[in-house]
Protein backbone atom coordinates (compact mmCIF):
# COMPACT_ATOMS: atom_id res chain seq x y z
CA UNK A 1 0.00 0.00 0.00
CA UNK A 2 2.62 2.17 0.77
CA UNK A 3 4.60 1.32 -2.00
CA UNK A 4 1.90 2.09 -4.66
CA UNK A 5 1.09 5.71 -2.65
CA UNK A 6 4.29 6.86 -3.25
CA UNK A 7 3.93 5.65 -7.22
CA UNK A 8 1.24 8.08 -7.28
CA UNK A 9 2.61 10.99 -5.92
CA UNK A 10 6.34 10.30 -7.06
CA UNK A 11 5.49 11.40 -10.91
CA UNK A 12 3.48 14.73 -9.54
CA UNK A 13 6.70 15.80 -7.57
CA UNK A 14 8.99 14.86 -10.72
CA UNK A 15 7.01 17.67 -12.82
CA UNK A 16 7.18 19.84 -10.03
CA UNK A 17 10.89 19.26 -9.72
CA UNK A 18 11.13 19.64 -13.55
CA UNK A 19 8.91 22.45 -14.01
CA UNK A 20 11.09 24.58 -11.08
CA UNK A 21 14.82 23.50 -13.06
CA UNK A 22 13.12 24.98 -16.29
CA UNK A 23 11.67 28.12 -14.94
CA UNK A 24 15.12 28.67 -12.73
CA UNK A 25 17.04 27.60 -15.95
CA UNK A 26 14.70 30.14 -18.27
CA UNK A 27 15.29 33.21 -15.25
CA UNK A 28 19.37 32.54 -15.55
CA UNK A 29 19.25 32.27 -19.76
CA UNK A 30 16.89 35.94 -19.16
CA UNK A 31 19.34 37.47 -17.13
CA UNK A 32 22.21 36.15 -19.21
CA UNK A 33 20.63 37.24 -22.21
CA UNK A 34 20.12 40.66 -20.73
CA UNK A 35 23.80 40.91 -19.26
CA UNK A 36 24.96 40.18 -22.80
CA UNK A 37 23.34 42.77 -24.62
CA UNK A 38 24.70 45.36 -22.10
CA UNK A 39 28.68 44.54 -23.14
CA UNK A 40 27.65 44.08 -26.64
CA UNK A 41 26.38 47.56 -27.16
CA UNK A 42 29.32 49.27 -29.14
CA UNK A 43 28.88 52.47 -27.30
CA UNK A 44 29.47 50.66 -24.00
CA UNK A 45 32.16 48.69 -25.76
CA UNK A 46 33.90 51.73 -27.11
CA UNK A 47 33.78 53.24 -22.99
CA UNK A 48 34.85 49.83 -21.75
CA UNK A 49 37.53 48.78 -23.93
CA UNK A 50 39.07 52.42 -23.83
CA UNK A 51 39.06 52.55 -19.98
CA UNK A 52 40.98 48.97 -20.20
CA UNK A 53 43.70 51.24 -22.39
CA UNK A 54 43.53 54.13 -20.21
CA UNK A 55 44.39 51.99 -16.92
CA UNK A 56 47.21 50.09 -18.64
CA UNK A 57 48.72 53.31 -20.67
CA UNK A 58 48.77 54.90 -16.88
CA UNK A 59 51.33 52.03 -16.05
CA UNK A 60 54.28 53.54 -17.48
CA UNK A 61 54.05 57.01 -15.60
CA UNK A 62 52.95 55.37 -12.50
CA UNK A 63 55.20 53.18 -11.93
CA UNK A 64 58.33 55.64 -12.60
CA UNK A 65 56.38 57.85 -9.92
CA UNK A 66 56.56 54.74 -7.42
CA UNK A 67 60.28 54.50 -8.08
CA UNK A 68 60.44 58.09 -6.55
CA UNK A 69 57.83 57.49 -3.88
CA UNK A 70 59.52 54.48 -2.66
CA UNK A 71 63.16 55.97 -2.93
CA UNK A 72 64.39 53.25 -5.30
CA UNK A 73 67.38 54.45 -7.21
CA UNK A 74 67.34 53.95 -10.56
CA UNK A 75 70.62 51.42 -10.41
CA UNK A 76 68.82 49.46 -7.61
CA UNK A 77 67.56 46.56 -9.18
CA UNK A 78 66.40 44.22 -6.34
CA UNK A 79 63.67 46.49 -4.63
CA UNK A 80 62.27 46.86 -7.92
CA UNK A 81 61.26 43.18 -7.89
CA UNK A 82 60.04 44.22 -4.22
CA UNK A 83 58.30 46.93 -5.52
CA UNK A 84 56.71 44.12 -8.75
CA UNK A 85 56.15 41.52 -6.21
CA UNK A 86 53.78 43.45 -3.44
CA UNK A 87 51.86 44.90 -6.52
CA UNK A 88 51.27 41.61 -8.50
CA UNK A 89 51.28 39.74 -5.47
CA UNK A 90 48.15 42.58 -4.06
CA UNK A 91 46.75 42.26 -7.54
CA UNK A 92 46.27 38.31 -7.42
CA UNK A 93 44.90 38.76 -4.02
CA UNK A 94 42.00 40.85 -5.03
CA UNK A 95 41.01 38.85 -8.04
CA UNK A 96 40.66 35.46 -6.38
CA UNK A 97 39.19 37.53 -3.29
CA UNK A 98 36.62 39.22 -6.01
CA UNK A 99 36.38 35.35 -7.49
CA UNK A 100 35.38 33.76 -4.09
CA UNK A 101 33.51 36.33 -2.20
CA UNK A 102 32.13 38.59 -4.65
CA UNK A 103 30.93 35.57 -7.57
CA UNK A 104 30.79 32.66 -4.46
CA UNK A 105 32.99 30.41 -6.29
CA UNK A 106 35.28 27.92 -4.15
CA UNK A 107 39.13 28.10 -5.14
CA UNK A 108 39.15 24.57 -6.09
CA UNK A 109 41.85 23.64 -8.45
CA UNK A 110 43.46 19.96 -9.02
CA UNK A 111 47.37 19.10 -8.71
CA UNK A 112 48.03 19.38 -12.09
CA UNK A 113 46.11 22.90 -12.33
CA UNK A 114 48.21 24.44 -9.68
CA UNK A 115 51.22 23.24 -11.23
CA UNK A 116 50.41 24.90 -14.53
CA UNK A 117 48.81 28.42 -13.15
CA UNK A 118 52.78 28.09 -10.97
CA UNK A 119 54.30 27.87 -14.47
CA UNK A 120 51.96 30.94 -15.65
CA UNK A 121 52.70 32.69 -12.78
CA UNK A 122 56.78 32.44 -12.99
CA UNK A 123 56.69 32.73 -16.57
CA UNK A 124 54.05 35.22 -17.37
CA UNK A 125 54.35 37.37 -13.98
CA UNK A 126 57.64 36.84 -12.81
CA UNK A 127 60.11 37.01 -15.83
CA UNK A 128 58.21 39.38 -17.97
CA UNK A 129 58.09 41.95 -15.46
CA UNK A 130 61.36 41.07 -14.33
CA UNK A 131 62.61 42.65 -17.73
CA UNK A 132 59.64 44.97 -17.52
CA UNK A 133 60.38 47.02 -14.47
CA UNK A 134 64.20 47.06 -15.34
CA UNK A 135 63.54 48.60 -18.26
CA UNK A 136 60.87 51.34 -17.90
CA UNK A 137 63.52 52.01 -15.26
CA UNK A 138 66.04 53.19 -18.21
CA UNK A 139 63.83 54.30 -20.75
CA UNK A 140 61.53 57.31 -20.96
CA UNK A 141 57.59 56.42 -20.54
CA UNK A 142 56.95 57.80 -24.08
CA UNK A 143 59.42 55.47 -25.54
CA UNK A 144 58.52 52.15 -22.97
CA UNK A 145 54.98 52.52 -24.01
CA UNK A 146 55.93 52.92 -27.94
CA UNK A 147 57.98 50.22 -27.51
CA UNK A 148 55.78 47.75 -25.35
CA UNK A 149 53.38 47.54 -28.72
CA UNK A 150 55.37 45.28 -30.08
CA UNK A 151 53.69 42.40 -27.84
CA UNK A 152 50.67 42.95 -30.39
CA UNK A 153 53.35 42.18 -33.35
CA UNK A 154 54.93 39.44 -31.85
CA UNK A 155 51.87 37.51 -30.91
CA UNK A 156 50.70 37.88 -35.06
CA UNK A 157 54.01 36.25 -36.12
CA UNK A 158 53.69 33.33 -33.60
CA UNK A 159 50.25 32.87 -34.15
CA UNK A 160 50.99 32.11 -37.56
CA UNK A 161 53.37 29.32 -36.71
CA UNK A 162 50.80 27.84 -34.33
CA UNK A 163 47.58 27.93 -35.13
CA UNK A 164 46.50 26.60 -38.54
CA UNK A 165 43.45 29.48 -39.10
CA UNK A 166 45.58 32.41 -38.03
CA UNK A 167 48.22 32.85 -40.93
CA UNK A 168 49.42 36.02 -41.64
CA UNK A 169 47.97 37.85 -44.57
CA UNK A 170 49.23 40.82 -46.70
CA UNK A 171 47.40 43.16 -44.29
CA UNK A 172 48.87 41.83 -41.42
CA UNK A 173 52.48 41.80 -42.82
CA UNK A 174 51.58 45.53 -43.83
CA UNK A 175 50.74 46.22 -40.33
CA UNK A 176 53.90 44.63 -38.38
CA UNK A 177 56.40 46.77 -40.87
CA UNK A 178 54.56 49.77 -39.99
CA UNK A 179 54.46 49.32 -36.28
CA UNK A 180 58.21 47.86 -36.48
CA UNK A 181 59.19 50.62 -38.54
CA UNK A 182 57.17 53.22 -36.27
CA UNK A 183 59.70 51.52 -32.98
CA UNK A 184 62.44 52.24 -35.09
CA UNK A 185 61.94 55.95 -35.62
CA UNK A 186 61.18 56.44 -31.94
CA UNK A 187 64.63 54.83 -30.38
CA UNK A 188 65.79 58.12 -32.52
CA UNK A 189 67.20 61.57 -31.34
CA UNK A 190 64.98 64.48 -32.21
CA UNK A 191 67.09 65.20 -35.37
CA UNK A 192 66.77 61.88 -36.72
CA UNK A 193 69.97 61.65 -37.18
CA UNK A 194 71.09 59.76 -33.76
CA UNK A 195 70.00 56.89 -32.94
CA UNK A 196 69.93 55.79 -29.29
CA UNK A 197 69.06 52.19 -28.29
CA UNK A 198 69.60 51.02 -24.61
CA UNK A 199 69.99 47.32 -23.79
CA UNK A 200 68.57 47.16 -20.60
CA UNK A 201 66.02 50.29 -21.27
CA UNK A 202 64.40 49.76 -24.55
CA UNK A 203 65.65 46.25 -25.34
CA UNK A 204 63.82 44.84 -21.81
CA UNK A 205 61.21 46.33 -22.59
CA UNK A 206 61.08 44.10 -26.00
CA UNK A 207 61.55 41.06 -24.23
CA UNK A 208 58.90 41.86 -21.72
CA UNK A 209 56.61 41.74 -24.59
CA UNK A 210 58.08 38.91 -26.65
CA UNK A 211 57.72 36.50 -23.08
CA UNK A 212 54.37 37.91 -22.89
CA UNK A 213 53.20 36.81 -26.38
CA UNK A 214 54.85 33.82 -25.75
CA UNK A 215 53.11 32.97 -22.59
CA UNK A 216 49.60 34.22 -23.71
CA UNK A 217 49.61 31.08 -25.92
CA UNK A 218 50.35 28.47 -23.10
CA UNK A 219 47.68 30.66 -21.15
CA UNK A 220 44.90 30.44 -23.86
CA UNK A 221 45.35 26.43 -23.44
CA UNK A 222 44.58 26.75 -19.98
CA UNK A 223 41.52 28.68 -20.32
CA UNK A 224 39.53 25.75 -22.18
CA UNK A 225 39.59 23.87 -18.63
CA UNK A 226 40.06 27.10 -15.62
CA UNK A 227 38.09 29.92 -15.13
CA UNK A 228 40.14 32.94 -16.56
CA UNK A 229 39.89 35.02 -13.25
CA UNK A 230 41.23 31.85 -11.43
CA UNK A 231 43.81 31.84 -14.26
CA UNK A 232 45.19 35.53 -14.02
CA UNK A 233 44.67 35.70 -9.94
CA UNK A 234 46.76 32.69 -9.30
CA UNK A 235 49.30 33.59 -11.49
CA UNK A 236 49.59 37.15 -10.52
CA UNK A 237 49.88 35.62 -6.79
CA UNK A 238 52.67 33.22 -7.88
CA UNK A 239 54.42 35.58 -9.87
CA UNK A 240 54.10 38.43 -7.48
CA UNK A 241 55.67 36.01 -4.86
CA UNK A 242 58.83 34.94 -6.63
CA UNK A 243 59.83 38.38 -7.56
CA UNK A 244 59.34 39.47 -3.93
CA UNK A 245 61.45 36.89 -2.67
CA UNK A 246 64.08 37.29 -5.62
CA UNK A 247 64.17 40.88 -4.53
CA UNK A 248 64.68 40.38 -0.79
CA UNK A 249 67.13 37.66 -2.00
CA UNK A 250 69.56 40.57 -3.76
CA UNK A 251 69.00 42.76 -0.63
CA UNK A 252 66.18 44.90 -2.00
CA UNK A 253 63.61 46.66 -0.14
CA UNK A 254 60.66 48.71 -0.37
CA UNK A 255 60.28 51.56 2.65
CA UNK A 256 59.42 55.00 2.89
CA UNK A 257 54.90 53.98 3.46
CA UNK A 258 53.61 57.32 3.00
CA UNK A 259 50.14 58.45 1.75
CA UNK A 260 51.22 59.47 -1.66
CA UNK A 261 53.61 55.72 -2.22
CA UNK A 262 50.95 53.52 -1.01
CA UNK A 263 48.18 54.79 -2.65
CA UNK A 264 50.74 54.72 -5.96
CA UNK A 265 51.14 50.95 -4.97
CA UNK A 266 47.03 50.24 -4.58
CA UNK A 267 46.65 52.07 -7.55
CA UNK A 268 48.89 49.63 -9.71
CA UNK A 269 47.51 46.90 -8.05
CA UNK A 270 43.73 47.73 -8.99
CA UNK A 271 45.24 48.83 -12.39
CA UNK A 272 45.83 45.15 -12.71
CA UNK A 273 42.51 43.59 -11.42
CA UNK A 274 40.30 45.98 -12.76
CA UNK A 275 40.93 46.67 -16.04
CA UNK A 276 41.79 42.39 -16.94
CA UNK A 277 37.70 42.07 -15.25
CA UNK A 278 36.36 44.69 -17.29
CA UNK A 279 38.56 43.56 -20.87
CA UNK A 280 37.71 39.56 -20.07
CA UNK A 281 33.73 40.74 -19.27
CA UNK A 282 33.81 42.54 -22.90
CA UNK A 283 35.65 39.02 -24.52
CA UNK A 284 32.78 37.18 -22.68
CA UNK A 285 30.16 38.55 -25.02
CA UNK A 286 31.99 40.01 -28.11
CA UNK A 287 34.20 38.89 -30.87
CA UNK A 288 37.73 38.73 -29.95
CA UNK A 289 38.70 41.33 -33.10
CA UNK A 290 35.78 43.79 -32.12
CA UNK A 291 37.63 44.04 -28.85
CA UNK A 292 41.40 44.09 -29.66
CA UNK A 293 41.16 46.19 -32.29
CA UNK A 294 41.38 49.06 -29.14
CA UNK A 295 44.62 47.94 -28.12
CA UNK A 296 45.95 50.78 -30.60
CA UNK A 297 45.25 53.01 -27.86
CA UNK A 298 47.57 51.55 -25.38
CA UNK A 299 50.85 53.75 -26.96
CA UNK A 300 48.70 56.71 -27.34
CA UNK A 301 47.79 56.61 -23.86
CA UNK A 302 51.06 55.60 -22.34
CA UNK A 303 52.73 58.67 -24.09
CA UNK A 304 50.34 61.38 -23.12
CA UNK A 305 50.08 60.52 -19.71
CA UNK A 306 54.40 60.08 -19.81
CA UNK A 307 54.26 63.52 -21.11
CA UNK A 308 51.59 64.77 -18.47
CA UNK A 309 52.52 63.01 -15.37
CA UNK A 310 56.39 63.08 -15.65
CA UNK A 311 56.67 66.46 -17.81
CA UNK A 312 58.37 64.31 -20.65
CA UNK A 313 58.57 65.59 -24.42
CA UNK A 314 56.16 63.94 -26.62
CA UNK A 315 55.15 66.49 -29.17
CA UNK A 316 58.50 66.01 -30.67
CA UNK A 317 58.03 64.88 -34.45
CA UNK A 318 59.95 61.44 -33.93
CA UNK A 319 57.62 60.53 -31.37
CA UNK A 320 54.58 61.35 -33.06
CA UNK A 321 55.40 59.66 -36.45
CA UNK A 322 56.31 56.58 -34.44
CA UNK A 323 52.77 56.86 -32.44
CA UNK A 324 50.94 56.77 -35.65
CA UNK A 325 52.78 53.80 -37.41
CA UNK A 326 52.50 51.85 -34.68
CA UNK A 327 48.57 52.73 -34.12
CA UNK A 328 48.15 52.36 -37.47
CA UNK A 329 50.01 49.08 -37.56
CA UNK A 330 48.24 47.01 -35.00
CA UNK A 331 44.94 48.88 -35.77
CA UNK A 332 45.23 47.39 -39.40
CA UNK A 333 46.21 43.59 -37.71
CA UNK A 334 42.95 43.19 -35.69
CA UNK A 335 40.81 45.07 -37.80
CA UNK A 336 41.93 42.53 -40.36
CA UNK A 337 40.84 39.83 -37.63
CA UNK A 338 37.67 41.60 -37.26
CA UNK A 339 36.87 41.67 -40.75
CA UNK A 340 37.67 37.92 -41.45
CA UNK A 341 35.75 36.37 -38.22
CA UNK A 342 32.94 38.78 -39.35
CA UNK A 343 32.80 36.87 -42.94
CA UNK A 344 33.01 33.81 -41.38
CA UNK A 345 29.76 33.65 -39.28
Amino acid sequence: MIERDSTLISPKLTKEHKLNETTAQGNKNQDAQEHRTKFSDPFIVMLVAGLCCLLWGSAYPSIKLGYVAFHILPEDIASKYVFAGYRFSLAGILLLLLYRVGFRRKLKLSGREWASLSILGVLQTGLQYMFFYVGVANTTGVKGSIMNATTTFFSVVLAHFIYKNDKLSRNKIMGCVLGFIGVIIVNFHADLLTFSFSFTGEGFIIMAALVFSITAIYAKRLTAAIDVMMITGVSLLVGGLVLTLLGVSLGGQVTHFTWESSLNLVYLALLSSVAFCLWNLLLKYNKVGKVSVYNFLIPIFGALLSALFLGETIWELKNLIALILVSVGIYLVNRVSSLRMTKSR
